[in-house]
């Protein structure tokens, strides 16, 4: 049996933070304590936050990793253990690792083609050698507007953690990109296409859209089924996608584009996730709706770091200045991902669940992380 006390901190509790101090027993969260005594032999957190550790359900952050510089292949192993290294440095104790499923290999793009079930075999064989510090599972990305999504889908079944599968429909003129020159700027500067073959892109998008969309949809849905998986939606912008999404049993949506949208989504029980760097920048760079304004409206529930790890935290504790909560804040990394996903055994300090906790003060607006414990053992 292992114990650990972590003691004099502010404890980021389900009602509110109060001092307090907490017990770690084999893993567990085994007792909450109240005060500022330091008992001997227990860690003093010197009056710092001690929250649950952060739940990251969209992260795009992998990617990064194996490919650091455009055309520049990284080793595989190496990319997975420093993405997981850097999402440990920020408190992310949970991951669900974003890997799209659906290729095109008419493109000529070697960015576009199948790489999912490799990749994730090797994030399911590092995680079976124990060489991970935090806890990974899958988010399957399924491209609509694809050629080869239902055999991609095909290939994984429930023994592979895949916890999310996401309906992504980037089709142009359409969701995020209604603004065909955000989509312009956007695919050429990253691609570096020519307007020729941005166009050339355009109209393929569209035709695969029109060839397998419906089929394309109605297998990521099943397909999410058969997984045991959350469905999420992706850039929900009119009141209309919503009410598909609410048939199709979304549970989330990711960073719905409107107002109308985000709307919809309450009104249908539906969690609303934002980008936290949407939060701290002050807007969409796509130029959709802000972040700020759904909290200010209460729209908001989840946040995600999307393609800025270290802005998970800080973000969350922005909300709890724009709502005088800090801890309804954290929850929204915490505790509300927990559910939208059904982990039921994170995401909150209380007896009897995981002991995946983070210490952390504030300098000015940032977060200042000091201390990183997933099931009770300190791993960072």
């Amino acid at each position: 049996m292992t114990e650990t006390i972590l003691a004099n901190a502010m404890l980021v509790l389900p009602e509110g933070v109060r001092p307090g101090h907490l017990l770690l027993r084999d893993g567990l969260i085994a007792e909450i304590g109240a005060g500022r005594a330091v008992p001997k032999g227990a860690l003093d957190c010197e009056g710092d936050l001690l929250a649950p550790g952060l739940i990251e359900l969209h992260t795009d952050n992998l990617e990064r990793h194996i490919e650091p510089r455009p055309k520049v292949a990284w080793p595989h192993a190496d990319a997975i253990i420093a993405h997981d290294a850097e999402l440990c440095s920020v408190g992310i104790t949970t991951v669900f690792d974003a890997l799209r499923v659906g290729s095109i290999g008419t493109s000529g793009r070697s960015d576009y083609r199948e790489y999912a079930r490799a990749l994730a075999d090797e994030i399911l064989q590092m995680r079976a050698r124990d060489g991970f510090r935090i806890s990974h599972y899958l988010h399957l990305r399924a491209e609509i507007c694809s050629e080869t999504l239902l055999d991609e889908l095909a290939k994984f079944g429930p023994e592979d953690r895949v916890g999310i599968v996401s309906l992504m429909d980037h089709t142009p003129g359409a969701r995020q990109f209604r603004d065909l020159s955000k989509l312009r700027d956007y695919v050429r500067k990253k691609h570096g296409l020519s307007e020729a073959e941005f166009l050339a892109h355009v109209e393929q998008e569209k035709a695969l859209r029109a060839r397998h969309g419906a089929a394309h949809e109605a297998g990521a849905v099943a397909a999410a089924r058969r997984l045991g998986a959350a469905l999420a939606s992706h850039d929900d912008t009119t009141a209309e996608h919503v009410a598909v999404s609410r048939a199709h049993g979304v549970r989330f949506a990711e960073f719905p584009t409107t107002f109308e949208a985000a709307q919809a989504c309450r009104a249908h029980g539906i969690a609303v996730m934002m980008g936290a760097p949407n939060l701290i920048r002050g807007g969409s760079h796509s130029g959709n709706v802000a972040a700020q304004a759904l909290a200010e409206a209460d729209l908001l529930d989840i946040l995600s770091s999307d393609y800025v790890p270290g802005a998970l935290l800080s973000a969350a504790l922005l909300l709890g200045d724009i709502w005088g909560d800090v801890a309804r804040g954290l929850s929204t990394v915490t505790a509300a991902p927990a559910q939208a996903v059904g982990l039921g055994d994170r995401g909150r300090i209380v007896p009897g669940l995981r002991a995946d906790l983070i210490r952390a003060h504030r300098v000015e607006r940032t977060a200042a992380l000091r201390g990183v414990w997933v099931r009770g053992r300190r791993v960072g």
